[in-house]
């Protein structure tokens, strides 16, 4: 068992290294497109890893979840149209909205189980989509344009690729603390407990919905915050981030770096878009090769690569 922990640590380490190291790494070789993948990367781990709090430990198999990135994505848009561009504002409203909408959604979707909550929450996303659509003053379905980047009164550049890059990686890190410090808490362990056997936990007196409700907006907050640096990263957000395709690419993420571990939506994160990138310069029809190449890790990968790290010095 220490063996198999000391392969997860191990591999963990040398992602955050190799992620801490990245810009110098690209400054050597003058390779500035890794610097933007990579900074693409580290903003679709926090969401996966946003995602991992409610499915991978709490068990709520959420197929809206792209929607907390428009949302958090349109608040930093549509202020810099009209015409505030601090981040001291645009990011707190991006993370209220994303937990606004959370709480409506939780509330709602909360009081079902199983296809039901997964249709109710795609459902909901899907009206976040054609709301986005519809927005024609702030483009409508051709998406926003971004003409500045949120501005946090010269102590961050966000134009700056390093310094944009380590604002992404830090909330990044401080939002998988913030996920361990959760689990390990005893919220977290009620939560966990509730994905277990949820009628035990309620006869000895949790109320699972609060609890759900509360991990729930947890979670959407933070994947608003991976919204909001997407918008900036991209200067541009549409209706397309929020479509339930979107959502599906977050838990394969999920599902192929391992649920309910802590760094597995880090490194499926890191493995699924690297995957994307690569196949996609090779041929145009790279799905094709990515389906099965993902169906074969999930089907003898069980837990994912979280759980092959984990097998790995035993077999």
């Amino acid at each position: 068992m220490k063996a198999a922990l000391n392969v997860r640590n191990a591999a963990a380490v040398l992602v955050v290294a190799g992620l801490l190291v990245l810009p110098l790494y690209t400054s050597l070789s003058g390779n500035v497109f890794a610097l933007t993948l990579f900074t693409r990367i580290v903003i679709f781990a926090l969401a996966a890893a946003s995602l991992n709090l409610i499915m991978g430990y709490g068990g709520m198999m959420s197929f809206g979840h792209a929607a907390y990135l428009g949302i958090g994505g349109y608040a930093v848009g549509i202020l810099a149209a009209e015409g505030i561009g601090s981040g001291f504002i645009q990011w707190p409203v991006a993370l209220l909205a994303s937990a606004l909408f959370a709480l409506v959604i939780g509330a709602l979707s909360l009081r079902t189980r199983g296809v039901y909550f997964i249709m109710i929450t795609l459902a909901f996303a899907q009206m976040a989509y054609y709301v986005a659509s519809g927005l024609a003053r702030y483009g409508g379905d051709d998406g926003l344009t971004i003409y500045k980047r949120s501005d946090f009164g010269g102590l961050i550049n966000l134009s700056n690729r390093v310094q944009f890059y380590y604002l992404c990686l830090a909330c990044l890190l401080g939002g998988l603390y913030l996920i361990w410090r959760i689990v390990n808490s005893r919220f977290g362990m009620v939560v966990q407990g509730l994905r277990s056997n949820e009628a035990r936990m309620q006869a000895i007196g949790f109320p699972a919905t609060r609890y759900r409700l509360v991990c729930f907006v947890i979670s959407g907050t933070m994947c608003g915050l991976a919204g909001a640096m997407l918008a900036n990263n991209t200067d541009f957000v549409s209706p397309a981030v929020m479509y339930w395709t979107r959502s599906g690419d977050l838990m394969v993420m999920v599902i192929l770096g391992g649920m309910g571990s802590l760094f597995g939506p880090v490194i499926g994160a890191v493995v699924f878009l690297l995957l994307e990138e690569f196949l996609s310069q090779v041929t145009e029809y790279w799905a094709m090769i990515m389906g099965p190449l993902l169906l074969l890790i999930v089907l003898f990968g069980r837990g994912g690569i979280d759980g092959l790290l984990g097998r790995a010095r035993r077999g």
